[in-house]
């Protein structure tokens, strides 16, 4: 009988001891029983709204001011250009700070002030949402997959550099929005992952656009204001982008092997992408006269509308309607009814609804520094920062702040209207010169596009699907690495008279 009883307590303590050891598996507490939580990250929209807030509390502290501005036809478009040494300061009882109410108001008006931008994304992507469902692209990549029979990886060097020369050579940035789901998709068909195909257009365009070479929105517009030759300087340009596009390229590839062979090393292990696809889908097409039709149509469309930015000053307005346009042409070869292309329209923009959103809030951030007028204090107070620089790191410290700038004024054309008049005159006080002082601008405009939680690369993340806390984990070493070699490229240019 006691035998039975030691049993009988081994057996009870062996069963506590298993209950232990499941509730610290589990993150429990042995005292309480309760699992301990853990700390989530933030989505994207309380990081963008948290940024709004920090903004409207620095509306109370950044001091008011404004710099005086002038009408200037800039390559036939009239814009306001500040004009150096006209800063003054204004009294806050003059502004609009941003309160608790107001806070809360901004970011309706957000919502507003971007509309343009939210009607154009959510065009984009309706557009390219009926191509993609006519299944003419997917028929179009399968058939190269074949052809390439194992060697999809180099499918990367091209795409990105397809992206790359639109926004080097075009300044195309929103105009390649509605290409994010279809190429999100395919880096998870190709057996990578969501990232490694968002990676592939973001960086693509982005790190091109920052690789400028006859871009008319960044060195066509700092140049003219700048008084430099327009478009002189594209030998060295030129040879900036190859080294960009490189290093991008090699780190993506890089990536994409690195989770082929280990996919628990994927930044988004585990996360089921919106516009993940498989592989087999894409086998499931052949092309036909009609694929190659829809395509043509897209490519025609492309053509025109590089056609109208560059010489027909061409905006938001035409670039929606031309892609009205292509999307019920394309419905038209596929013999659509008008019901089925509604439909398929209205389905693909609600995808980019997301985006829109943060679209919105983001731009909330502008909208309190507009009100309390500390941008041009900003702008102000860097330059003066400037001034004070060592000589030899001067090219670097105008990078720097330019950068800086790119957060508060996240619109190149914008950027280079506020901050290249007094650049052009700062950089002869320093002893830069005003083409590498246009090179600096080019290159704190670009590359910060994808890492300003104010800039683009809020909107993408929504078009891909993509957290913008993954975003930042993958993207900030190359972020360092491409900052770097800007700072190089910055000092080779000055070194040889550039």
């Amino acid at each position: 009988m006691y035998g039975v009883c030691i049993r009988k307590k081994c057996k009870t303590l062996q069963a506590k001891r298993i209950v232990f050891i499941i509730h610290l598996s589990k993150g429990e507490s042995f005292m309480t029983g309760k699992r301990k939580r853990k700390l989530a990250m933030p989505d994207t929209l309380i990081i963008v709204a948290s940024v709004v807030l920090l903004v409207a509390i620095l509306s109370w502290i950044i001091p008011s001011g404004t710099y005086d501005y002038q009408e200037m036809n800039i390559n036939g478009r009239i814009r306001n250009v500040a004009i150096d040494g006209t800063y003054h300061t204004i009294d806050k009882s003059e502004v609009t700070t941003t309160g608790f109410l107001g806070f809360f108001s901004v970011l309706y008006r957000g919502c507003v002030e971007a509309a343009d931008v939210i009607f154009m994304i959510l065009c984009c992507c309706g557009t390219f949402g009926v191509v993609v469902k006519t299944g003419a692209f997917h028929a179009g990549i399968g058939t190269i997959l074949k052809k390439l029979k194992g060697k999809e990886i180099l499918l990367v060097p091209i795409i990105m550099m397809i992206f790359g020369l639109g926004g080097s050579v075009f300044g195309m940035a929103s105009e390649f929005y509605g290409f994010y789901p279809l190429i999100v998709g395919l880096g998870v068909a190709l057996g990578y992952d969501a990232m490694f195909g968002f990676a592939i257009i973001a960086v693509g365009e982005f790190v091109g656009f920052m690789g400028a070479t006859l871009n008319p929105y960044s060195v066509g517009i700092a140049q003219t204001i700048s008084g430099v030759e327009l478009y002189s300087g594209t030998g060295y340009r030129a040879i900036c982008f190859v080294i960009f596009m490189a290093i991008s390229i090699i780190y993506v590839m890089i990536y994409g092997r690195k989770i082929k062979k280990n996919p628990g090393a994927s930044v988004v292990f585990g996360e089921k992408n919106i516009h993940a696809f498989d592989r087999d889908e894409l086998n499931e097409y052949s092309f036909t006269l009609k694929d190659g039709l829809v395509l043509l149509d897209v490519l025609v469309v492309l053509v025109v509308l590089m056609l109208g930015l560059i010489k027909w000053g061409w905006d938001f307005p035409q670039l929606c309607g031309l892609f009205l346009l292509m999307s019920m042409i394309a419905a038209a070869i596929c013999k659509w009814s008008p019901n089925k292309w509604c439909s398929e329209f209205i389905d693909s923009a609600k995808t980019a609804m997301w985006g829109c959103i943060l679209t919105g809030i983001a731009k909330a951030i502008t909208v309190v520094m507009q009100d309390a007028q500390i941008m041009d204090t900003v702008i102000y107070g860097l330059s003066n920062v400037l001034k004070n620089a060592p000589h030899a790191v001067s090219a670097q410290v105008m990078l720097v702040v330019q950068t800086l700038i790119n957060f508060f004024i996240p619109s190149a054309t914008g950027q280079a209207s506020a901050t290249m008049p007094i650049m052009a005159q700062l950089a002869d006080i320093i002893g830069v010169s005003r083409q590498a002082a246009v090179l600096a601008f080019q290159f704190g405009d670009g590359l910060s596009n994808i890492f300003w939680p104010t800039a683009d690369i809020v909107i993408i993340c929504g078009l891909g699907g993509i957290s913008l806390q993954k975003w930042y984990k993958w993207f900030t070493p190359l972020f360092l690495i491409l900052f770097v070699t800007q700072a190089i490229l910055l000092g080779i240019a000055t070194g040889i008279g550039f």
